[in-house]
């Protein structure tokens, strides 16, 4: 299984997205610290929303195969600027989340995704299920 380090804003789904990955019970826990795990890796919002700590997340990087920027598709904007992605030296994949829930724009979500870079964006919804069996799927190839 390759190592997936998740990157976004705080209540992007980044420790949803974990708990879902690894078949637990969804849960609200706040990521206070960066938290290593057999294939994730779990950072805090904080990291990519505060300039300083943003280079941490270059650092943390180097531990994993797979960089995934989150964006939810509730969100109003993105952190993400173009072509970022072109920074990293890992493949970076693009990770809609909170794809079934009211309100979500899965389209613009996919989009600012696309401009920062990444070629693959997967759709998911933690709390539902949808679109976990492929991105584990892709984790394990």
């Amino acid at each position: 299984m390759k190592k997936l380090i998740l990157m976004g804003r705080s209540e992007s789904g980044k420790t949803t997205l974990t708990q879902a990955l690894k078949g637990e019970n969804i849960r609200y826990d706040k990521t206070q610290y960066v938290k290593f795990g057999d294939f994730l890796i779990d950072t805090p919002g904080e990291y990519a929303q505060t300039q300083h700590l943003g280079r941490a997340l270059a650092l943390y990087s180097y531990e994993a195969d797979i960089v995934g920027l989150l964006i939810g598709a509730d969100e109003p904007y993105s952190l993400f600027p173009p072509c970022c992605t072109c920074m990293a030296n890992r493949e970076v994949i693009g990770i809609v989340t909170k794809c079934q829930q009211a309100g979500a724009n899965v389209k613009r979500a996919e989009n600012w995704l696309r401009l920062s870079g990444c070629e693959k964006v997967f759709h998911v919804d933690s709390v539902t299920g949808y679109g976990i069996d492929k991105l584990l799927d892709y984790l394990a190839e």
